[in-house]
């Protein structure tokens, strides 16, 4: 990892669009991976009328549209739904969170605590200045968002007690969910002190220490966080406390689809994007759930979770990226469909040796050469 930035943060958002070959490329935040049936529509409104016809969801639960026409015009679609509540502070809403919290599972229900967060960021003038890439995690207890390596996280050690997180480290000081929000804004203020030119907090020199100085606190930590098993999307249908159904989909590269979207929105649920780049659909019956999944699985929705898509991840390649040196999605495809995968497990294909998109974990590189592709193993 780069421990000096040279030039400034050009992180992608809804106004700060990005402008790769295939057209700008816009970015909208959805804090916890929340959208309302709603919103889904719009966004799906967009893709078709603006955008590729597509939607990429993103290892952060965000959504992004390409070849986006007039960015103008898709800004002020998605602000008229609700999603775009900041101008100033819209690259920084990056906020994780356990998508199954207070349904299924876990030690607390941190729901709210992400309405809290994302509102007192918002509300913060400073916390604008943040890097886009900054990131803050919320998990419930259960650990498949900590090791995700935020820079500033709570992991819920009870139902109303957080231990504090720092660039995907547990620290030994736990907090209490009233005074969690603010713990976590004094420490992303004391990033902007200590940060110079870097865009993590991992990557400041004793980054770590130092904000846990600047908090006030002893500089004690426990180490890195563990990552999940194999960090693999919870898909298919889910029994939710409540007696109601959850159920978990995932989709071909991360891929939604504007017609997909919109009968995703048609259901009138709430929907999450996990950072696993797949939905929740949360809280159908059982009929209902059984009618999701008899439309929505041919339509790409994936429910079985021994589908090979779920181990195969992909850059967008050529022709979006001009430094793509092959159409790596195109070939991935191909491989899957002829069974011709060239490692067993999780992989991803890149188009140059960036390999822009790589999940976290333990997975192998199928990295293009310019005459064919080379692989390194998970284990490597």
């Amino acid at each position: 990892m780069p421990t000096d930035r040279s030039q400034p943060d050009a992180c992608p958002g809804a106004l700060q669009v990005h402008h790769a070959a295939d057209g700008a490329l816009a970015r909208v935040r959805l804090p916890g991976g929340l959208l309302t049936p709603a919103q889904l529509q719009t966004l799906a409104d967009a893709a078709r009328d603006l955008g590729n016809g597509q939607m990429e969801l993103t290892s952060r639960g965000n959504v992004q549209l390409r070849s986006v026409s007039d960015p103008e015009a898709f800004a002020a679609r998605i602000a008229s739904a609700g999603l775009l509540p900041s101008a100033t502070h819209e690259r920084v809403r990056n906020i994780l969170a356990s998508p199954l919290s207070g349904r299924i599972g876990g030690v607390a229900d941190i729901r709210e605590l992400v309405h809290r967060l994302d509102s007192a960021i918002q509300a913060d003038q400073a916390l604008a200045g943040l890097p886009g890439r900054t990131l803050f995690t919320l998990d419930d207890g259960r650990g498949d968002i900590t090791g995700l390596r935020g820079d500033f996280g709570l992991h819920a050690r009870s139902a109303t007690e957080h231990s504090l997180v720092l660039a995907g480290h547990h620290t030994t000081h736990l907090v209490q969910a009233d005074d969690a929000v603010e713990l976590l804004l004094e420490a992303a203020r004391s990033f902007l002190d200590v940060r110079d030119k870097h865009w993590r907090l991992a990557e400041v020199p004793d980054g770590i220490e130092r904000t846990l100085e600047q908090l006030g606190l002893s500089a004690e930590s426990t180490g890195a966080a563990d990552l999940t098993a194999d960090a693999r999307p919870t898909i298919g249908w889910l029994e939710q406390r409540d007696g109601t159904v959850a159920l978990g989909g995932g989709l071909r590269f991360g891929l939604l689809d504007a017609r997909l979207a919109e009968f995703l929105a048609a259901v009138d649920k709430p929907v999450v994007v996990t950072p696993w780049r797949s939905v929740h659909i949360f809280d159908l019956d059982e009929w209902a759930a059984e009618q999701v999944v008899r439309v929505l699985a041919p339509m790409g929705l994936i429910f079985d979770e021994n589908s090979p898509w779920l181990d195969v991840t992909a850059c967008t390649g050529s022709p979006g990226c001009e430094k793509s040196l092959a159409d790596v999605r195109t070939d991935a495809i191909t491989a899957v469909e002829q069974a011709e995968l060239p490692v067993v497990g999780r992989q991803h294909w890149a188009g140059c040796h960036r390999s822009c998109g790589r999940p976290r974990g333990d997975v192998a590189d199928v990295i293009a050469t310019g005459d064919g592709y080379r692989v390194n193993p998970a284990d490597r």
